[in-house]
């Protein structure tokens, strides 16, 4: 199985939130896994954001970056085509997500019928979840 984590997901693999211990147990359950490139740059955000909350001090994001930036090379990244994006515009239409909401949706969709291998879908999203519980994948 492919578990594919949108950017909330990403996040709580490697800061320790609710829902950590259970994206672990994903990963750690999963063949492979994957996200969308834009995940990187939304991800690394996060992480200065809850720095500058208080929430992680500098040490922390330090630790945080360093792991994340040597597990993102065996991440399976999906990247933007034409079609996928298209697709990730019908879907934000479709289901009023938010730009980069329907941009996993697309990859994760795109994973799920381009490779004909069950995909989990890790989001912490209640509208995301929603979506992707209509389009028929596999959520958490």
């Amino acid at each position: 199985m492919i578990a594919y984590l949108d950017t909330s997901a990403l996040v709580k693999a490697y800061v320790d939130e609710t829902g950590t211990d259970m994206v672990l147990e994903h990963l750690q359950a999963a063949e492979t896994a994957a996200s969308h490139e834009i995940a990187y740059v939304e991800a690394r955000s996060a992480y200065a954001r809850l720095a500058r909350e208080g929430r992680l001090t500098q040490s922390e994001l330090d630790s945080v970056k360093a792991e994340f930036e040597s597990d993102w090379t065996r991440y399976a990244r999906i990247s933007s085509d034409l079609t996928l994006l298209r697709r990730a515009a019908t879907l934000a239409e479709a289901f009023a997500l938010r730009a980069y909401d329907s941009v996993h949706l697309a990859a994760a969709e795109y994973l799920s019928t381009g490779l004909g291998k069950p995909v989990m879908f890790l989001c912490f999203d209640r509208k995301l979840c929603q979506a992707a519980s209509v389009l028929r994948m596999q959520l958490a």
